[in-house]
This record gives C-alpha cells, structure tokens and sequence, in this order.
C-alpha cells in the first residue's frame, strides 16, 4: 500500500509534525537539509518517500531499501535542550518508535524489540531500523534533522544482509507504513516534550529497553581504536559508559555473547 499524504497528515493528532510524501529522491535527509539551510522550513517538517537513490546512514554509509518496501523518512527539530544533550536525539527516536511498534504489534512480539546504542532498532537481535541525526544551522539558530529507515516488507533477498531484518521477515504481514509513521511521529512528539523538561522516566524507559546497556561489547571508533568493554549505563549527554570508564560518543558496536 502506497504511502497516503493526506491520511498520515489527518491523524496527527498534536499538530507537531507536517508531512509531505514524495514518489522518489536522492536522499529525504540531503533534501531536507537543503530547504532547511535555504529558510524555507520550519521546526516540524518531515519527508519521507517511497524510494531513495543515495540513503545515508551514520558514517556516511549508504542505505538502499527497494521500492516500496521501507519506512524512509527525515524530520527537523530545534530541540529546547542544550546542545551538549543532544546525543540523545537518536536514542529518542529510537525510543519512539520502539514504542509505535509495541502499539502495532502482538504483545508476544514486543519481547523481541531492543534498541542498540547509538541508533539501531533490533528485532529479534537483527537489525529492523537505523537512525542518523545530525546537527544543522539555519537562520533560527541550531537544530538537528533526523533520518529513520524501517525495514517494513523487504524479503531476505531483498535486504541482502545476515544481520537485517524486516517486520514482514519476522511474520509481521501488512503492516501500513502510513500508521506506523503515524504512530512514530506521535511518540515521538511526545518523548521529545518528556526529555526536553527534563523527565528521568525517558533515560529509564530507554535502559529498560536496551540490549547495549549490560552487554559486553566491541567497539571501533573512527580513529580505528577497538575497546572491548562492558557497557553499564548512558550520559546526559548520550553518550555510553563502559564499565572501565570510558565514555563513548560514536563508534561501531557490536554485541559479544561470552559464555
């Protein structure tokens, strides 16, 4: 089922978020940020698309999905916080749509939901959706765009990766992605409101849910160094804290089942 402009803009419910749907673009994020940087948006805008050519994911890696069958979209915010707490910008949308999903699913289902630091959602220990935020400056100071691609109905063939994952994959058939992003964005306005008043139950919900925090993990930072830690709790400022001290604020992470 096609994604329905006018049906995700009517049941907004908060009138947080407008949405326009495009058929096909490079990227929702490129475009996004180019009519941001231009003046031309304000805080709330989403895009989001049936097919992009040249999707990015965090370290400027690509993201493809097929035509049709992910949730693709982008979203501008500026967020009522200091920048020095934006870190947990993707660990909110993640909550958030952690959340739509348990709204969306069968009860049994949610037990296989886990949010991987910084930016992955994980069904059932595979990748079902990544998160890429990153900070812009526009003409009314500092705000921050944030891309969310769900792997929806792909098949295996399709995602082509061991490790990836799709709802329809997992038995989740039919899910309507215009309800879901619906549902998404609803939480989303709503976990946003919690954390920018400075809510504790938003960094508690988020540990409840994670499969990073209590793990041991591996991980490499950019500069090529590779810490092999356990991981025991998130900062203010979103970053992760490692049972030796360290706090990491990007890096790949992979999760260790040690026996």
């Amino acid at each position: 089922m096609p994604l329905d402009e006018a049906e995700i803009n009517d049941g907004l419910k908060n009138g947080y978020w407008r949405v326009k749907v495009c058929q096909e673009t490079g990227s929702t994020q490129n475009d996004l940020s180019v009519e941001v940087r231009a003046g031309l948006l304000r805080h709330g805008e989403v895009r989001t698309t049936e097919f992009q050519s040249a999707g990015r994911g965090r370290l400027d890696r690509k993201f493809v999905a097929p035509p049709n069958c992910a949730l693709l979209f982008s979203l501008f915010i500026l967020p009522k916080r200091a920048e020095s707490a934006w870190g947990w910008l993707p660990l909110l949308a993640g909550e958030a749509l952690l959340l739509a999903l348990d709204s969306i699913l069968p009860v049994d289902a949610r037990s296989g939901l886990s949010l991987k630091w910084p930016n992955d959602v994980l069904l059932n220990g595979k990748k079902l959706a990544g998160i890429l935020s990153e900070r812009i400056d526009t003409q009314a100071g500092p705000g921050v765009i944030i891309g969310i691609g769900i792997n929806v109905h792909a098949s295996r063939e399709e995602l082509g990766f061991a490790n990836a994952t799709s709802l329809e994959i997992e038995g989740h058939l039919g899910v309507d992605r215009s309800l879901l992003l619906v549902a998404i964005l609803e939480e989303l306005a709503k976990v946003m409101e919690k954390w920018e008043l400075g809510d504790p139950q938003v960094v508690e919900r988020y540990i409840a849910r994670s499969s990073t925090v209590g793990s041991d993990v591996r991980i490499e930072t950019p500069a090529g160094e590779v810490i092999v830690a356990k991981a025991v709790g998130i900062k203010s400022s979103g970053a992760l804290l490692l049972e030796n001290g360290d706090q990491i604020t990007v890096g790949d992470v992979v999760h260790l089942h040690m026996a």
